[in-house]
Parts: structure tokens; C-alpha cells; sequence
């Protein structure tokens, strides 16, 4: 049975990987279909607000602070090598430092970074706005998935 600060650890890890969880699948849920439906150059517009506004320290204290709390589990779980839990650990600690911190910077980052870079209301812009919400959603996805599972596998580690 995992306790102690170890418990701790793992249950802030629950908490952390399912906020984040919560803010990806509300964005795939209803913030970017709702981006989708706006005319380009305003979906372009206000997702370079809502990207700008992202990087607060809030958000990346749970964003950020997950992965660091993720890594920190894995780390102890191999020190500790627990009885019980530790594939669960292992599994939900990759899953959150890959498939949700990892993918924001090889897959959401990039697509952001490039949609700054266009001027709302040009031809470019409104060329690349299907595609961006096509790909960067498809991502988001994957990292709502990720993160979600890995708070429900951190739950099985501790039950």
C-alpha cells in the first residue's frame, strides 16, 4: 500500500493530471468548435488571445507543475519499487510527461507559434485556420486522453 508523502505525492499527481485533463477536453469539447464556427479572421484572432492568455502562472503551475510532480513519481517509484502500483505509476507518469506535456510541445506549441506569425484577416491566415483547428485539435485529443488516463491509472496505483 502506497502512504506517507509518497501518497501525497501520487494524490496531487491525480489532482493535477485531472485538471488538466478537464481544461483539454473542454477545449476539444466546445472551445475550439466554437473557434471553428467564427468567420477566420475572428477564429484566428481569438485563439491568438486565448494562447497569449494561456501562459499564466496558474495554468502553468497546474500544467507544468503536473509534469514535474509526474516526473517526480516515476523517479520515486524506481527508487522505491513499490509492491503494489508501481506499473500504474510508471504508466501514468509517461503518459502525462509524453502524451500530455511532451505532445503540447512537438504538436500544439508549433501550430500556435506559426498562427502568431499571421495577421487575422489575411488570405494566409484564412488559408491555414482549417487546417490549424483540424490538426491542433486532433493533438488536443490525444492529450485530453493521455492526461485523463493517467490521473484514472494514479487512482488504480493507489487503490
Amino acid at each position: 500500500m502506497i502512504d506517507g508523502p509518497y501518497y501525497v505525492l501520487v494524490l496531487l499527481g491525480v489532482l493535477g493530471t485531472g485538471l488538466v485533463a478537464g481544461v483539454f477536453c473542454g477545449f476539444s469539447t466546445f472551445v475550439m468548435p466554437g473557434l471553428a464556427a467564427l468567420p477566420p479572421a475572428r477564429g484566428v484572432a481569438a485563439m491568438n488571445a486565448i494562447n497569449r492568455a494561456a501562459v499564466t502562472p496558474a495554468f502553468m503551475l497546474v500544467f507544468a507543475g503536473s509534469a514535474v510532480l509526474c516526473a517526480m513519481i516515476a523517479v520515486v517509484t524506481f527508487v522505491v519499487w513499490p509492491d503494489d502500483g508501481k506499473t500504474e505509476l510508471l504508466l501514468g507518469s509517461a503518459l502525462y510527461m509524453f502524451g500530455s506535456f511532451g505532445l503540447t510541445l512537438v504538436a500544439n506549441v508549433p501550430r500556435n507559434e506559426a498562427l502568431a506569425e499571421l495577421e487575422p484577416g489575411t488570405p494566409e491566415a484564412a488559408s491555414y485556420w482549417p487546417a490549424y483547428v483540424r490538426e491542433w485539435t486532433r493533438w488536443n485529443h490525444v492529450r485530453a486522453l493521455a492526461s485523463a488516463v493517467a490521473a484514472v491509472v494514479y487512482v488504480l496505483a493507489l487503490s
